[in-house]
């Protein structure tokens, strides 16, 4: 009998490949695609991709869309208490495991089981410890296309945004960018291959600067986005906008 498990999807290639290979599984029954939505924007949360496109990938996919209405700079409370309320319903329909297209943050993946096993759910990680170059090519490979839709200038310079990737892409990254963008230098949005039944139709929009302005004091340990480096909030982020055809 299947493991029935709903997939954390971003809309993005980590997404796309991961979903891919449990596909190929017989082991997982997909119950759900579940993404997290800014609830002020109406957009893919990080990605910043309109939450109509995000509707046509699941569409296309053929599986149904769970959405997790998250606030502009939540808490981690409040942040957390959304996911288990939405965890906890996906388990009374009978979901047992969790599924995520991470590579290699190890913390990340413990923060993530950690909170699995207090409500009773197991992660399961297909993409882990598989080398990003290996993982990137072989998305090509299969016929992928994703688009990069969010640049860290951290990382990046506006140019990359907006780009398909391809092999070109690949070359011009800089030495100290992961190709797949694991530790957030960049995301994208996936718009053919494989998993899905017809290409998601857009048009390039506009290219959009943003700065996230730091949390005060007295909130700094306690924001989602929260992180252990004292210059994140020193860097931007270039957005490039994607229009529903």
């Amino acid at each position: 009998m299947k493991k029935k498990a709903l997939f954390n999807w971003s809309s993005g290639k980590d997404s796309a490949l991961a979903l891919y290979k449990i596909l190929q599984n017989d082991e997982y029954e997909i119950s759900c695609l579940l993404t997290s939505v800014n609830q002020q924007f109406q957009r893919i949360s990080m990605h910043g991709v309109r939450v109509e496109l995000l509707e046509q990938q699941a569409q296309s996919i053929g599986l149904p869309l769970e959405i997790m209405q998250i606030p502009e700079m939540p808490t981690m409370e409040v942040y957390e208490a959304v996911m288990q309320t939405t965890l906890f319903e996906l388990k009374e329909q009978g979901v047992t495991h969790s599924i995520f297209g991470d590579i290699f943050l190890e913390d990340l993946r413990k923060y993530r089981e950690d909170k699995l096993a207090e409500i009773g759910f197991e992660g399961v990680f297909p993409l882990w410890k598989i080398p990003t170059l290996d993982l990137i090519q072989e998305f090509i490979a299969l016929g992928f296309k994703t688009i990069v839709v969010c640049v860290n200038e951290r990382f990046l310079d506006k140019s990359f945004v907006g780009r398909v990737i391809d092999q070109n892409f690949i070359n011009d990254l800089p030495e100290n960018v992961d190709v797949c963008g694991e530790n957030g230098e960049f995301h994208t949005f996936t718009f053919d291959g494989p998993i899905f039944s017809k290409p998601i139709e857009f048009e390039i929009g506009e290219v959009v600067y943003r700065k996230y302005e730091k949390p005060k004091e007295e909130d700094s340990s306690d924001t989602a986005c929260d992180t252990s480096a004292s210059d994140a909030f020193d860097y931007g982020f270039w957005y490039c906008d994607l229009l529903v055809k």
